[in-house]
């Protein structure tokens, strides 16, 4: 894995904190990481921030909190906790490496491979149209590119502003790029003119950044999205440029949703953190997002980090378009959500139940049968939501929908029974053969049977006549409890 940059692979996951982590960043990131795991190498985590107007220090925040949520935790980058430099060849942000970036586009400059160019948005606009007009590519064709380089210092000096731009006039016809997902791909030297490096005001342009922060950082190889593919023509001519070897490059294909366009927030959350409200777990966002167009050699769906690292070859990584199946995503969710020890299950869920208010039993004993009884029907964390609401007696009402069942001629004397029989049961607690046993004999003392025999029970326990079937929540409610909630339906008849 040696290469001319350095002797173990090196590999960075660079967003821009202008918004949320997307799957698509969080993807990325993820196949970075697995390389570097795989191949004992190191996980760089720059933060390309040149986009002053759009970057925020709470987008970053959000994003940073969002990796370390996800576990994919960088050797240098940004420290997870203040935000500050950690590691030997930082700045790892893009805003603080300004001086940087002057150095290299002077090197340019005086090596007569780039040049300030004077051009006006109008004048710049005027040539496109033109272009457009005859039928050539609308390239800039600046009167500038051949200006000594000190003529322009002394028009700047006047107070003129203007662009450095990269001279590609006489590079080679053709550059080919080996790319390690989608092989040999062909850019013609005349797909793009001469382009900008720095602007007017001095920032640097992304394109020039890249190149500039991934050989500093002895980035060894870039695994990063297809729609960055066109930008790596105007990169191969930078690394020449400079003289410097160029990485290995990997473009990955898009995420599609369902309807085979790109994914986006329109059809669902896609931002990890809104991943995270809803319920899903770290391990099982990964284990999806794997999968999004890269496959285990065995075919393996549910796997864990180790077993990705174990198995991850650049090599099954697939050029082909991924379909975001939702569907999918939250059966692979249940899965590892049901691989959980109960009480672990219990303590994730307890931020979706605190924020219900709910009160309920702090006895582990108890917590832990919850679960059990539960798990099977929990396929996100936030479905514990609904499934202990009818345990929390602060939240028992007889609903509208109950008014039918209650009118029933046989329902008092169902509910009298029901709660003198609770009342008469010798422990505090009942199994779910206690309860059956208890509700027959209700049937046998009242002559009523189905629905007039169990709405009204249901009523009295859950507040409305269908729902979770009370075999399985009556033996998670204390007796008190059931006796509490049987008065407020007979006090309501």
């Amino acid at each position: 894995m040696t290469s001319k940059i350095s002797p173990h692979p090196r590999v960075r996951f660079a967003p821009s904190p202008t918004g949320y982590l997307h799957v698509g960043g969080a993807r990325t990131a993820l196949y970075n990481y697995l390389y570097a795991k795989k191949n004992g190498g190191e996980f760089i985590l720059r933060i390309e921030d040149t986009d002053e107007a759009r970057s925020t220090e709470e987008s970053l925040r959000g994003v940073v909190d969002d990796l370390v949520w996800l576990n994919l935790l960088w050797a240098e980058g940004v420290d997870p906790k203040t935000l500050k430099d950690v590691g030997p060849l930082g700045p790892y942000r893009q805003s603080q490496r300004q001086d940087i970036y002057k150095k290299y586009a002077d090197q340019l400059l005086n090596a007569g491979k780039a040049y300030y160019c004077f051009l006006t948005d109008e004048e710049i606009e005027k040539q496109r149209e033109e272009a457009k007009a005859a039928g050539r590519s609308p390239h800039v064709n600046s009167p500038y590119q051949d200006w000594p380089l000190q003529k322009a210092l002394e028009h700047i000096e006047k107070g003129n502003k203007g662009v450095v731009r990269f001279k590609t006039r006489g590079l080679a016809k053709d550059y080919t790029l080996n790319d390690l997902v989608r092989g040999e791909v062909k850019f013609p030297s005349d797909m793009v003119g001469d382009f900008v490096l720095l602007r007017s005001d001095g920032m640097p342009v992304y394109n020039f950044c890249c190149v500039v922060d991934d050989h500093l950082m002895k980035i060894t190889h870039v695994f990063r999205a297809e729609e960055h593919l066109p930008n790596t023509l105007r990169q191969m001519m930078i690394y020449e440029g400079l003289n410097w070897p160029l990485p290995e490059f990997g473009h990955m294909a898009l995420i599609l949703d369902e309807d085979r366009q790109k994914l986006s927030k329109r059809k669902g959350a896609v931002a990890c953190g809104l991943l995270k409200e809803e319920g899903y777990l770290a391990s099982a966002v990964l284990n999806f997002i794997a999968l999004l167009g890269w496959s285990h050699p065995e075919g393996k769906e549910i796997m864990s980090v180790d077993d990705m690292i174990q198995a991850f070859d650049i090599s099954r990584l697939n050029p082909s378009g991924a379909i975001f199946d939702r569907v999918k995503f939250k059966w692979m969710n249940a899965q590892h959500l049901r691989a959980l020890p109960n009480m672990e299950l219990w303590n994730a869920i307890q931020p979706f139940l605190a924020r219900e208010k709910m009160e309920l039993p702090q006895d582990p004993v108890w917590q832990d049968k919850s679960i059990t009884v539960f798990k099977p029907y929990m396929e996100i964390l936030s479905d514990a939501i609904e499934l202990y609401k009818p345990l929390n007696d602060k939240s028992y009402v007889i609903l509208p929908e109950a008014e039918e069942a209650m009118k029933w001629e046989s329902t008092k004397a169902v509910l009298t029974a029901w709660k003198e029989l609770v009342s008469a049961h010798t422990s505090d607690y009942m199994t779910e053969e206690e309860f059956l046993k208890i509700q027959d004999e209700v049937k046998n003392k009242t002559g009523a049977k189905g629905k007039n025999l169990f709405m009204p029970i249901r009523v009295a326990v859950i507040g409305k006549p269908h729902g979770a079937e009370l075999k399985i929540l009556v033996p998670l409610m204390k007796k008190d409890s059931l006796i509490a909630r049987a008065e407020k339906a007979l006090a309501q008849l």
